[in-house]
């Protein structure tokens, strides 16, 4: 899809996501699903696999941030801008076990210049809070799709 082929900013942030997804390896295998993305937000889930957990049995928070930041990607990503991070931080509220689905949902705090902030809500399937991530962005050079370079 080229720049061209986009009529609304919804189809541009879903084919910015979809974009990304090719060329996102790590994400992919982690087992992380895209529920949905629009402009400014995203929805990814995980499903914690036993290998995914820590000497306490819990996750890894590394996990736990992996999901975070690669939803705070898809949501700052989807208006055709390549985007990275700047600066995370992440507050663990609960611990998750195997065999949780994991949630995280980004919204769009700001975007102004170059710069954005994203906040990242994770809940699991009873929708317990497990964690808060902010995820500063700073866009670079280049986009995602074709036709606008």
């Amino acid at each position: 899809m080229t720049t061209a082929d986009v009529s609304t900013a919804q189809e541009l942030a879903k084919a910015c996501a979809d974009a990304m997804w090719e060329e996102d390896a790590a994400t992919r295998h982690l087992g992380i699903a895209m529920e949905r993305v629009a402009p400014g937000m995203a929805v990814l889930s995980m499903t914690v696999r036993p290998e995914m957990t820590n000497g306490h049995r819990t996750c890894h928070g590394g996990y736990i941030f992996a999901l975070a930041d690669s939803t705070f990607a898809f949501a700052c990503n989807s208006y055709d801008q390549r985007t990275v991070a700047q600066h995370c931080s992440i507050t663990y509220i609960a611990p998750a076990f195997a065999g949780d689905c994991l949630t995280a949902t980004a919204r769009e705090v700001s975007r102004r210049g170059r710069s954005g902030i994203y906040d990242i809500n994770i809940t699991n399937q009873n929708g317990d809070h497990i964690a808060e991530f902010r995820g500063h962005s700073r866009t670079i050079k280049g986009t995602l799709l074709p036709g606008q370079e």
